[in-house]
């Protein structure tokens, strides 16, 4: 839908700037697609301005006459200009194009620009022009000469009063019917800006009592409740004036006639389709509203014969068929060159009629469009109105008759109950009662018995959305503008239902490609294996074996209770093809008996063995580390979130060495190299590192939850110590130590090297580690530091026995 801001500034005034009101239309619910400039003259005269011919100097040059101006364009200094038109005059007011202003032709099409350049030898810094050369008409006898007092350097198009139109390409919602027209979203802007908004005057309107040229019979209530009627007589039919034209113009609509031009100007201002008949051509002086039989013929105004259904509600004559209730007129019965008398009508049909007729011909129209989604019922005597003074503006003619209005059961308000409690519940803040009053008093929401609790509403039927006590919520929420709702620290919900659970299969494919961006191959290994490997390593049994009834062979005879031999029998079928650099990870389920119970259990595997990298001229190669697996495992659960992280040497008698990670004091990851033993079980030969993960339980500890800081603005400071400490004590303690001691500022700790010797003495060994500190709130000091480094230091030395070396 099409809103043009020069349309609107009919009806309220709008000094904002059109970024400023699309912003307001998209928060309260009409959202503003794009906004498309709409220039009255092509390039809206940009570089245009009003000057003064200062001096004017005959000259001639290959018999043509030429004058040397100095014209003042309200610059520092004067422009010079050579202008070839036999007016131009010394003390003239012109207008000038400036250097760099482009000329464009009748299309819209650049011409050329204008730049600084020698004439026959003299300089020219502009050009005065002429009528067709601004835009602004066709004659090129000679230049324009001004009658205007405006200082020189006025822009031309403040002169010439042109301004800018605005188009705003609105994605209307199929709730807000109401909204669907210019008047529809003045009203809106009436709330949300709390302005005053005027609808066009009528009060002209004087039509002829108790005269009926045309007769109105309804005979299918139901499908139209209200039809409004009135003949108008010695019409001019002709091109539509000016500002009409360029209305419907700006919103993309082709002008044909004066009298069809209103009726698409009324549908498009008010949201009211009506329909203009020619009077002459309706057999019997009679409007009938019915249904037909089926498979009636009718050619609609497109040219189309269509073959109706026995429920398509049809506007008739006395004879014929005239018109598609609500969506389109038919061929004959269109305002033509030759019309001098017009029977003018607007009426109210139901929308469900408009909505099948129109699906079941596959005919989409402005007035369906409307008819469609809901017209206020109670707009229709007015816009009879307002169409017919119009008509009489652009047409000429008379009201030759009086309105015939059929409108049986007028269709009253939508009324409920309002509570203060349940809007400020349901909007999360108190809005002031007497804020919530005024706000739907501005959308033309009647407020009835009012009390301390709340109050009653009478909402106009235009406002089909309207009906319940949480549309009335939403209509103050979106005139207050729901980004001026403030957050609480803890949100909560009425809402009944549970957030939705984290989908495990997202998380998998997450976790998959972080390992595959690190060089790891997924692999899918049997779930079928050998009783040996339990027998062999009990460390990797969770109860007993789960064995297969009609085994095949011997090597599948039970269900695995790890992932660990089915990726090792992976790695030694690589390797003795000469694969030796190995990277693979699998998800897969074990499975175990436990207390006569059958238990199954998903698993996530991670296998690295042979070199870093392949070897090349750049760098050596190096085997794997256990820090290159725990590395690995350390990202994988900080891409999972995992809070609170706990690390212990592993006491997993597979491992030569290693550590688990525990949550809550539960292992949720255990990695290490494993015993030459295991990996001989499986023929390897090589070291291999192996990392075992609770995937199921590492779903439970998934936290989606991000907490963004900002990056501190002040710079770090790194002061390293030499730890002489007992044997048995691990960096983890260093560090651990360090954590409690200095929250604020300690951002850091690493041990950057180890070393045991004989000159340390017996049970001795000697650790380095740097500090990174830092304040997020100024620059550290050389005292602060000082300070803090001393306090670590007797701590080291008080708790640990440290001695500390270089202080």
């Amino acid at each position: 839908m099409k809103i043009s801001l020069n349309w609107l500034k009919q009806y309220i005034d709008l000094p904002e700037s059109p970024e400023e009101i699309e912003k307001l239309l998209t928060r309260s619910g009409l959202e503003v697609e794009h906004i498309d400039e709409i220039q009255p003259i092509p390039g809206g005269l940009r570089g245009f301005v009003v000057g003064e011919v200062l001096t004017c100097e005959r000259f001639e040059v290959k018999d043509k006459k030429l004058s040397l101006t100095t014209v003042d364009i309200g610059t520092d200094t004067p422009s010079t200009i050579v202008c070839g038109a036999a007016n131009v005059d010394a003390g003239q007011k012109v207008i000038v194009a400036t250097i760099g202003t482009t000329l464009y032709d009748k299309e819209g099409k650049p011409l050329f620009t204008i730049d600084k350049r020698k004439v026959y030898g003299q300089p020219s810094e502009g050009m005065i022009c002429a009528e067709d050369e601004i835009g602004i008409g066709t004659s090129h006898d000679g230049i324009l000469v001004l009658q205007t007092d405006l200082p020189n350097g006025t822009p031309a198009a403040k002169y010439f009063n042109i301004e800018p139109d605005y188009v705003f390409e609105i994605g209307l919602t199929p709730n807000r019917a109401d909204a669907a027209s210019h008047i529809g979203v003045a009203r809106d802007l009436k709330a949300l800006l709390d302005r005053d908004m005027t609808l066009p005057e009528v009060s002209g309107f004087a039509a002829i009592k108790d005269t009926t040229l045309v007769e109105i019979l309804v005979e299918n209530k139901e499908a139209c409740p209200r039809f409004c009627g009135v003949s108008i007589e010695g019409v001019k039919i002709g091109p539509s004036p000016d500002w009409l034209r360029k209305r419907l113009e700006a919103i993309g609509l082709n002008p044909i006639n004066n009298v069809v031009d209103v009726t698409n100007f009324i549908c498009h201002e008010l949201g009211q389709p009506m329909h203009a008949y020619d009077a002459n051509a309706l057999a019997g002086n009679k409007i009938i509203v019915k249904t037909l039989p089926e498979g009636t013929p009718f050619t609609t105004l497109d040219k189309v014969e269509r073959k109706l259904s026995a429920t398509d509600l049809m506007i008739c004559d006395a004879e014929k068929p005239v018109g598609i209730a609500g969506i389109m007129g038919g061929l004959d019965s269109g305002i033509k060159d030759t019309t001098t008398n017009v029977f003018l009508e607007v009426a109210y049909f139901s929308a469900d009629w408009i909505r099948k007729t129109g699906q079941r011909h596959g005919l989409k129209t402005d007035a369906s469009f409307r008819f469609e989604r809901g017209t206020d019922p109670n707009l229709k005597l007015y816009t009879l109105q307002r169409a017919a003074l119009l008509i009489l503006e652009v047409a000429g003619g008379k009201i030759a008759s009086s309105v015939t209005d059929f409108y049986p059961e007028p269709i009253g308000n939508f009324e409920f109950a309002v509570t203060y409690k349940n809007i400020n519940r349901l909007i999360g803040k108190e809005l002031g009662n007497a804020y919530i009053r005024k706000t739907l008093e501005s959308l033309d929401i009647q407020i009835l018995d009012k009390t301390e609790e709340g109050f009653r509403v009478s909402v106009p039927p235009y406002r089909v959305d309207v009906q319940r006590e949480a549309d009335i919520v939403e209509e103050i929420l979106r005139i207050y503008g729901i980004d001026n709702i403030e957050l609480s620290d803890n949100l909560n919900t009425d809402f009944l239902a549970q957030f939705p659970e984290p989908d495990p299969n997202t998380l998998q494919a997450k976790i998959t490609s972080l390992l595959a961006s690190k060089g790891f191959h997924e692999i899918l290994t049997n779930s079928l294996t050998k009783p040996f490997y339990v027998q062999q390593f009990p460390a990797i049994a969770n109860g007993e074996n789960v064995e297969i009834l009609n085994y095949l062979s011997e090597d599948l005879m039970v269900m695995r209770q790890s992932l660990l031999f089915s990726g090792l029998e992976v790695l030694a079928y690589n390797i003795n093809r000469r694969q030796k650099d190995l990277k693979t990870f699998e998800f897969g389920k074990i499975y175990y008996k436990k207390d006569d119970k059958y238990i199954e259990k998903k698993r996530l595997s991670i296998f690295i063995t042979g070199d870093q990298h392949t070897e090349s001229w750049i760098s050596k190669s190096q085997p794997v580390a256990f820090h290159d697996l725990a590395a690995v495992v350390l990202q994988l659960l900080h891409r999972m979130q995992v809070k609170n992280i706990d690390s212990v040497e592993t006491e997993n008698s597979i491992y030569s060495y290693g550590l688990s990670y525990q949550v809550n004091k539960r292992e949720i990851v255990s990695l290490g190299l494993l015993k030459p033993g295991v990996t001989k079980a499986a023929d390897i030969k090589v070291p291999v590192f192996y990392a075992d993960i609770d995937w199921e339980y590492l779903l439970k500890q998934y936290n989606p939850k991000v907490v963004f800081a900002e990056i501190p603005k002040f710079p770090e400071v790194r002061r390293d110590l030499s730890l002489v400490i007992d044997k048995s004590l691990s960096f983890k303690e260093i560090k651990a130590l360090a954590e409690r001691t200095e929250k604020k500022l300690l951002k850091a700790v690493n041990v950057f090297d180890i070393y045991e010797g004989q000159n340390l003495g017996e049970g001795k060994k000697s650790y380095s580690v740097s500090f990174t500190l830092q304040d997020e709130s100024q620059t550290l000091t050389d005292t602060v530091i000082e300070k803090t480094m001393q306090k670590l230091i007797q701590l080291y030395e008080k708790e640990l026995g440290a001695e500390i070396r270089g202080k």
